[in-house]
């Protein structure tokens, strides 16, 4: 059954918008505030594990909290944006997937994407 989910929790897409500014440098400035909630996700922990970097990191740990979060069909979601889940606020990790269209009920699919928070 795709979203949204009844049961399903409400995330916030942290979005900015374009601007046709620019500072002294060359610069994109930011543009007007487009975020949005979507309602009906499901949201999901996802194991993750720990980054170890090199030497001139030696007593650091990095920590990751991770979701996967299945919104409903015809969310837009980019790469760029970032994403309140739980009250943390979260980079969306790679490129978000839409699960497109049944073949056998033609209904469509979530879409699916991961929202990282990294400390450390």
């Amino acid at each position: 059954m795709p979203g949204p989910y009844p049961y399903g929790e409400t995330v916030r897409i942290l979005r900015t918008g374009l601007s046709p500014s620019r500072d002294p440098r060359g610069q994109p400035l930011p543009g007007p505030d487009e975020s949005f909630d979507v309602p009906g996700c499901v949201v999901v922990p996802r194991a993750t594990t720990p980054q170890v970097g090199g030497p001139e990191q030696q007593g650091r740990d990095t920590v990751i909290v991770g979701w996967s979060v299945y919104a409903p069909p015809g969310t837009q979601v980019r790469t760029t944006d970032q994403v309140m889940v739980r009250g943390v606020k979260c980079d969306i990790t790679g490129e978000p997937g839409d699960w497109g269209r049944s073949p056998f009920t033609g209904t469509r699919g979530v879409v699916q994407f991961a929202a990282d928070r990294v400390t450390g």
